[in-house]
């Protein structure tokens, strides 16, 4: 019997390009499905491969601001994706990072689940977001710390609508066994390796690609890097910008928001990449990866998935491992990888890049839901 397929996701618009996206349009390139999201401005912009494609909204698409930032909207997204009708389907894929899992489904649906994280400000970064936002102090803090308790309640409430869950690492299975107390097949998501250029000579600078958010802990990696007197570049454009700056040593370049060409020449001609946040998968070091470079990465969540420690594996390591976001760790770090940079062969580091390739990801995923049983059967797969 041949299915048809609802696709929902949370966000579509010129500005989210992250990996989630790139999610989405490698299932559209094996599952013949219709697409839905909260809001859309990608089938009206002629540069993206939605162009012109038929994409159900939510009464969220009216709201001004909507395209530069849905999320400011926050209280209403779990009403808005409640309001798409999918009834029609025999099955609902969905692509989540804060509620397109909270779709309504029928007794006779099937609801998969490629689960990116459970919504990361509602769970383990609420202390976080209350202690670097306004939003988080007085008055306005308490009413923020109940609208978060209210998420919580539906995030984990909304969980059970799902029949399959499938995480996109290790690190984000525990989450959702942690939030929801359910189980998750892993299912890598699909890296681009083959836009990075492969790169055997290096150049004599560290780099680091990322949005300027705290979690991200580029303030630390320039910190260290001070203290390193050692060539740093740092890519990427965020709230933190203006501190990054501010904060940067002679050795320290920051260079902002930069066109994927540019962060391509940089991260095949540079030494090695620096990571320092604890990511749900971290794409950034499997593109790193990709281009010969190896990597030097905070050692918790999809880092410990992604990048082989050359001290743990001798004859296949990509990178070094660090224990701890803390200045002195990295710094330890960087100077073992100096020590031991002669060790690494690029060739390992491509190879290891070349396991979360696209063409990977559809077979799995492919796979996985031919595999899926009927609704109503809490076990899991039949």
């Amino acid at each position: 019997m041949v299915k048809n397929y609802a696709l929902v996701h949370e966000w579509l618009t010129p500005h989210a390009t992250g990996g989630s996206e790139l999610v989405v349009k490698e299932i559209l390139n094996i599952i013949d499905a219709d697409l839905y999201a909260l809001i859309d401005f990608e089938s009206t912009n002629p540069d993206s491969y939605l162009f012109k494609r038929e994409i159900g909204t939510t009464f969220l698409q009216k709201f001004p601001f909507a395209r530069t930032g849905v999320q400011k909207y926050l209280p209403f997204l779990p009403l808005a994706i409640e309001q798409l009708d999918l009834r029609e389907y025999d099955a609902i894929l969905s692509s989540s990072h804060a509620v397109a899992k909270g779709v309504l489904a029928a007794p006779h649906q099937t609801h998969i689940c490629y689960c990116h994280t459970p919504m990361r400000y509602a769970w383990d970064l609420t202390f976080d977001y209350l202690n670097h936002s306004s939003s988080g102090r007085g008055i306005q803090g308490i009413l923020t710390r109940y609208l978060l308790h209210r998420l919580r309640q539906w995030d984990a409430i909304s969980a059970n609508r799902v029949d399959y869950f499938i995480a996109n690492s290790q690190h984000t299975a525990r989450r959702i066994w942690r939030c929801y107390r359910r189980e998750a097949e892993v299912i890598y998501p699909p890296v681009n390796v083959d836009r990075f250029s492969f790169q055997l000579d290096k150049e004599e600078f560290y780099l680091t690609v990322s949005r300027l958010v705290p979690y991200k802990k580029i303030d630390l990696i320039v910190r260290a890097f001070n203290q390193l007197e050692k060539p740093l570049v740092a890519i990427g454009t965020g709230p933190q910008l203006a501190e990054i700056r501010a904060i940067a040593g002679p050795n320290v370049q920051v260079l902002g928001s930069q066109p994927d060409a540019v962060v391509e020449d940089y991260m095949a001609r540079a030494k090695a990449f620096v990571y320092a946040a604890c990511e749900d998968f971290g794409m950034a070091l499997v593109e790193a990866q990709a281009c010969g470079t190896p990597a030097i990465a905070y050692g918790a969540g999809g880092a410990r998935e992604t990048v082989l420690d050359l001290r743990e594996y001798p004859q296949t390591g990509t990178g070094l491992l660090f224990p701890a976001q803390t200045e002195a760790a990295l710094m330890e770090a960087v100077e073992t990888f100096e020590a031991l940079r002669s060790q690494f062969n690029p060739h390992q580091a491509l190879a290891r890049a070349l396991q979360f390739s696209p063409k990977v990801f559809q077979q799995r995923y492919k796979t996985f839901l031919e595999s899926c049983g009927e609704p109503g059967h809490p076990s899991g797969r039949e």
